[in-house]
């Protein structure tokens, strides 16, 4: 078995195992712990799932890089009205994005590296406050990245800022498009088309 396979079996229901297995423990605490005080989007210098980036498209050389993101968990923190409406009409607690947490992770990667394109994301980990997402990114303007036959259909100016129309993989998820055929006629050409009936 292959060390992508492994890295791969490590991951399937790792939060059980971070309750029941004491090793698993051992890996995922220090890393949890220097992610809670390190800054909201930073650049990683591996990526923690390599079998993940990899089916991205990421590949060990420049031009690549892996932003960890830290997201906050949970609704939007509405404010509560002071007066004016009832308690059932403060539209305060259960509003939630429409966007994915991921997809909101992906694009706070974007503007921090505004040069670069996002290829996809993945789930690192979650505890009660944060999720943490690792987002594969590609610079367009490189050299190794042009001559790169496997990614270079990124550098083409249709793909600028790609993640903010949600053609990133989460957000094709999140706009209903992972769904084809019978039952998904609404969907295309958007969520707004069709009388907003797409989702």
């Amino acid at each position: 078995m292959g060390y992508y396979k492994y890295i791969k079996n490590f991951y399937k229901g790792i939060k059980h195992k971070f309750k029941e297995d004491p090793s698993a423990r051992d890996i995922i605490m220090p890393r949890k712990k220097l992610w809670r005080t390190t800054e909201p989007v930073a650049r990683a210098e591996h990526p923690t799932r390599i079998d993940k980036a990899r089916q991205y498209g990421f590949k060990a050389k420049q031009g690549f890089i892996v932003a960890r993101v830290r997201i906050r968990k949970g609704g939007m923190r509405k404010s509560r009205p002071s007066r004016g409406r009832g308690p059932k009409r403060m539209g305060v607690n259960k509003i939630t994005p429409k966007k994915s947490i991921q997809r909101i992770a992906e694009e706070r990667a974007q503007r921090r590296f505004m040069n670069l394109e996002v290829l996809g994301s993945y789930w690192v980990w979650e505890d009660g406050q944060y999720k943490w997402f690792e987002c594969v990114m590609v610079d367009p303007a490189h050299p190794s990245i042009i001559c790169d036959t496997d990614v270079n259909w990124i550098c083409e100016k249709q793909h600028v800022h790609r993640v903010f129309r949600g053609l990133t993989p989460a957000g094709k998820k999140g706009r209903g498009l992972i769904r084809k055929g019978k039952g998904a006629e609404k969907v295309r050409p958007s969520i707004r088309a069709h009388a907003k009936r797409g989702k």
